[in-house]
């Protein structure tokens, strides 16, 4: 089937986000906050219906929220009866609900994973401490000059090549406050802060990445059951230890979403379908090549409009 299945990351958190899938589907998403809950030992449905302290835009907490709603949509679509999509991906964290969805790894691993992945990358750097800012209307050259010229003894540097005009900067909060104002300065559309806590992506997150790895060590590991095209290159991996190596270089390398949309289209891919809570991933699927059809499922609406679409591909 010439569709891909892809899932957002963090950014696209909301309060009580998927709530509107509890009328229908209600056993689905209590059973999987409740798997959920248990390896993380807290309520994890109360901390998305609640955000308690604004919990939910902390990065230990906003991963497995993200990686938790993204596998109830995915389970949902299986009920659905969707057909096996001819690859996936995830932006960022969203890579690890791509690789749970693709049976590299269980759910409970996965869960207990990303929850460290956002502990180390907060110890990393404190909060207040780093930054991300979306900038809009350059080239991705202009971006990697700008970082270039205001870093100073700071770390910023280009790390998510969105689409075409949209490249967004982690780093030290100063450093990535100076690349907003020469951004805007120097032309951009528009430069803004993004709802994260940590600079996910840059060299700042290293020190996360090599204690990590011994996480990614020790939970199971195996091949993908549906092509999973990483962040780090837009490729898919054959054997375990490229994919441990790609989750652990992902912490502080770009995310190459760009390419990885253009590679899907390359391979035959006619329908994106983004599942779990916002668009954002839609939206820049449309930016990198508008002859793709990109389908946010984010309500009861999209997942009818998305099951649709992928019917009449057969």
């Amino acid at each position: 089937m010439n569709y891909s299945i892809v899932f957002p990351g963090q950014g696209s958190q909301s309060v009580n986000m998927f709530a509107e899938f509890t009328e229908e589907y209600g056993s689905e998403v209590a059973d999987t906050f409740a798997e959920a809950s248990e390896v993380l030992g807290y309520d994890l449905a109360a901390l998305v219906r609640d955000n308690p302290n604004d919990k939910l835009n902390q990065t230990e907490f906003t991963q497995p929220a993200m990686l938790t709603v993204g596998i109830i949509a995915w389970r949902i679509w299986q009920e659905q009866g969707g057909a096996e999509p001819l690859m996936m991906a995830g932006h960022s964290l969203g890579e690890y609900t791509a690789l749970v969805a693709a049976e590299v790894m269980t759910f409970a691993d996965a869960v207990k994973l990303v929850a460290e992945r956002g502990r180390l990358m907060q110890e990393a750097v404190p909060a207040g401490q780093g930054a991300m800012a979306a900038i809009l209307g350059l080239e991705n050259d202009q971006v990697k000059t700008i970082c270039e010229e205001v870093a100073g003894n700071d770390v910023v540097e280009a790390v998510n090549f969105n689409s075409p005009g949209q490249v967004v900067v982690a780093g030290s909060a100063a450093a990535v406050q100076r690349a907003i104002d020469k951004a805007t300065n120097g032309g951009a559309k528009n430069a803004v802060l993004l709802p994260v806590s940590v600079p996910s992506h840059s060299s700042l997150m290293v020190p996360a990445a090599e204690k990590l790895a011994d996480h990614i060590d020790a939970v199971k590991i195996q091949l993908p059951k549906t092509p999973v095209l990483h962040n780090i290159d837009a490729s898919a991996k054959e054997d375990v230890a490229a994919i441990k190596d790609a989750l652990q270089r992902q912490l502080y390398s770009p995310v190459r979403w760009a390419d990885t949309i253009e590679n899907m289209a390359e391979q035959g891919v006619e329908v994106v379908v983004e599942l779990g809570p916002g668009k954002v991933l839609a939206g820049l699927c449309r930016r990198i090549d508008r002859n793709l059809k990109a389908i946010p499922v984010n309500s009861l609406k999209g997942l009818q409009k998305a099951v649709d679409a992928i019917e009449d591909l057969s």
